[in-house]
Order: C-alpha cells, then structure tokens, then sequence
C-alpha cells in the first residue's frame, strides 16, 4: 500500500517516519514524499528517507518534486502544506497584530489570509490525484484544516476527511488527571477545527465533566493548555474547551502577551525552523543520519516545549526549553509511538482498511451530527471509521454560547470558501468581517488589501 505526502519536507516528517519504521506496525510499501522546495528535499526530506534505511526499510521512502509521481498508485494522500512557507505566516500574523487583532495561523485575520492562498493550491492538487488516484483518500492536515477539508469537501471531487490532534490531545490529559484508563474513558465533542468543547466526560459509567469546571484551577495547574482560560468563565459556559478557543474568548490577553514577548509564534518557528533546517544540512555534510538526528531531535524538542507559549504566556521559553533538551540529548533513533496528527490519521486509515474500526474525531461533512448547522458543512465530531468509510456521529449538546460562536465561524468559513472557488475579494472582505476577531467591514477591507499587497502572486488570483 502507498502513501503520498504533500509537503514530504514538512519539519515533522523525519518524526513521522522514524516512528512509523521503527514501531514495527508499517502498514505501508512505498512512502513517496512531494516536496517542491530544493533545499527542504535536501535536508528534512533526506533525513526522512535517511532514517528508513538505518531502521532497516532501505527504498521503502523516496522523494520527488514531481506531484503526480507522488499520486500514481498512492491509497492514501497526507496534506500537510504551508504555501508561502513560514515568511508567510509572519505575514498573516503580523498584519493583524499591527491593529490589535489576533494575529495567529488558524483563526481570525492570519486564519483567513492562509486559507485564501492555499485553497487554489490545495484544490489544484486534488484535480492531479483524481487524476492519478481516483480512489485514494486524502486525510488533509493543512491548516486552517477545518476550512480547507470543506473546500476539499465541496469542490475537490476526491474523498477527504481532516484530522487535528488537538480534540484527542485534550482528552488524554483529562484522563491523566483523573487516573482513568483510557479504555474506561466516554466523552462527548463537538464544533469546528480549532473551536470545539467537551461537553461530556465519564469514567467507568460516572459523569465527570461537573468534577473537571468545579476542580478547573488545578486542572490548569496539572496542564499549560488549559491554563490560558479564566476558570469562573469556563464553569459558566459549563463545558471544557479546547486550547484555540483561548482566541475567542481572550483576544486581549493574547495580542498583549506578544506585545510582552516581543515576537509572534510565527517569528519563533520561523527561526526555530531556519536553525534547524541550516544544522541538518551542516550535519550531512560533517557527520551521518545519527549527527542530523540529533540536531533535529533537539530542536523538534523546543519546537514542542514552547508551543503556545508566547500566545497564553507572553513568553516563549526558549532559553529553559534548550537546556532541558541538551541536558536531555537526542531522543532514540528507534522505539517511538506516532502521535501528533500522524497518529489520529493512521487510526482512519486502520479503520478504513478493516484493520481496527474504531471512532475517531475527524474534520467530516456534517449530515445531521451538530444539529443547528447544514449538512454539508464540514464540523469537528466523532465518527465511526471502519471498512464501509466514515460515518459522523451525534457530537453531543453545546452550550448556546458556544453554538452561537460556531454558527458565526462557519457562517464566515462558507463564505471565504466560496470566496477563495470564485476569486471574488468583495466576498472574501465580507467574509472576514463576519469572523468574531475582525471588528467590521472597514477593518476587514484595510486587512485585505495589505495581505494582497504582501503576499503578492499568492493573492493575485482575487479580483
């Protein structure tokens, strides 16, 4: 069975493979890696294929910049791009923080400009796989994925479904700090990609979710990811949200936290990513794949021990995040679990494959699953994934506050979506001036024109 990669040199990748060849449960013969970028295929996609040989899976992962290469005979298809690359996310981010708005990668002004410039892209590759692979499913990690599975979805006549770890990210730390089992472990989710809550959360038949609002503070204690919501307004929304909901409900507190920190997320990973993709390359040219794994794996390190940081916290920790890696050193070449979006995609795939069915919280169109929205609008719910394909399931009651926010981001995700298919910059104006960061149409139209400005040919396609 084959697997294709869009955006093969993506900086997780050489993470991915590791785990997945040194696990011993590969469910693929061929991992073909597109990647564009020269210097990426020469560093991070390198190392990737790199790393499958000394795992003992010599040829198994090869890397091409040819996309329908990638397709031909590919079962499944992971997208994991970033058009415009980290420059342009510093874009999308510090053109909204230059007014005071939420400058991030997925929500508000940043969210809408990434998805304007990758939409086109995105949809350009879908018709090269319906091509290629007709029967293949694309899982889509593409962020803002929610609207780029819905563009998928409705315009890229393959299947598709969107996968995020941050629902299941969520949920296994409400299980630690409780004890429980995971097998013990019922849960009710629902919402869209980067707006969702927990409404539900039972162990071994017994309802928690009142134990986990009443005891917030020192669930905040035990994990940083819910430490960035004031605790009297999540007990009385009466539900556990998930971490980018923070943007929603404190968007002050996060524009003033980079102002404090002096620098975006997008700046930090723009240099983290420039570091580590210069000591790859240094690495292969003075040493072996051990040498540019233990650069990478260090790096990776405090990649993940800042994440989020600078947004919740107005620091990035970076200094502390060095030292615990280098007093650390690099992980194990060999014994690593998938995690991350790469886990909750292997588990679709174990279930379309008949290899383990199982439910799954996927980015799916919505049928009758969050009952106040349409059918075909893509939400962030539980389904069932096995042999027959994906089928949503009821995600559960939201607080109406909560409905109330989902119902006006999506209102807004259709109508970028729509924008971006028809390349009308009058919709996609109105359409940022419906998401609940950009305060009005006057607003929305300056955010427009300085995004087509500096992103240039990437937007050039609006009219």
């Amino acid at each position: 069975m084959k697997l294709a990669i869009l955006g093969g040199g993506g900086v997780r990748m050489p993470a991915f493979v590791r785990a997945l060849l040194s696990g011993g449960a590969n469910m693929f013969d061929e991992i073909s890696l597109f990647e564009p970028d020269p210097f990426r295929r020469q560093t991070t996609a390198r190392l990737a294929v790199e790393l499958a040989a000394f795992l003992g899976h010599p040829g198994v992962v090869s890397v091409t910049a040819d996309a329908e290469e990638a397709f031909t005979d590919a079962s499944f298809v992971f997208s994991a791009i970033r058009v415009g690359g980290d420059q342009g996310r510093v874009i999308d981010e510090e053109v909204a923080l230059g007014r005071g708005l939420v400058g991030q990668e997925t929500t508000g002004p940043g969210g809408a400009a990434m998805a304007l410039r990758t939409i086109p892209v995105v949809l350009s590759y879908c018709e090269s796989l319906a091509r290629c692979s007709p029967r293949a499913v694309l899982i889509n990690f593409t962020n803002p994925a929610g609207i780029i599975t819905q563009a998928i979805s409705l315009h890229g006549g393959v299947r598709a479904v969107g996968v995020c770890d941050t629902p299941s990210g969520t949920l296994e730390r409400l299980g630690a700090f409780l004890g429980a089992k995971p097998e013990t472990v019922s849960f009710q989710y629902s919402g869209l990609n980067h707006l969702g809550w927990i409404s539900s959360f039972s162990v071994e038949g017994q309802e928690r979710i009142g134990e986990l609002i009443r005891r917030y503070e020192e669930l905040q204690r035990f994990d940083h990811r819910f430490a960035a919501f004031d605790a009297d307004m999540v007990r009385r929304v009466g539900a556990v949200p998930t971490e980018y909901v923070f943007y929603y409900y404190d968007p002050h507190r996060y524009v003033e936290g980079v102002a404090r920190a002096g620098s975006s997320r997008g700046q930090d990973v723009l240099r983290l990513n420039e570091e580590l993709l210069g000591g790859i390359a240094r690495s292969f040219e003075d040493g072996d794949v051990e040498d540019a794994w233990s650069t990478y794996s260090l790096l990776m390190g405090v990649r993940r021990d800042t994440y989020m940081r600078t947004d919740t916290e107005g620091d990035n920790q970076q200094a502390r995040a060095r030292s615990h890696r280098a007093a650390e050193g690099p992980a194990s070449l060999t014994g690593a679990e998938v995690g991350g979006y790469e886990g909750v995609a292997l588990r679709v795939i174990a279930g379309l494959t008949s290899r383990q069915p199982a439910e799954v919280i996927v980015n799916i169109r919505n049928g009758t699953a969050v009952s106040f929205l349409e059918a075909d609008d893509v939400v962030e719910v539980p389904a069932f994934v096995g042999g027959g394909g994906l089928q949503p399931l009821a995600g559960g009651a939201l607080p109406r506050s909560a409905q109330g926010l989902v119902t006006q981001v999506k209102e807004y995700e259709r109508t970028l979506v729509e924008a971006a298919v028809t390349g009308d910059a009058g919709l996609a104006e109105l359409a940022l001036s419906l998401n609940p960061l950009v305060p009005g149409i006057s607003v929305a139209r300056d955010l427009l024109a300085d995004y087509r400005l500096r992103h240039g040919a990437h937007l050039a396609y609006l009219h």
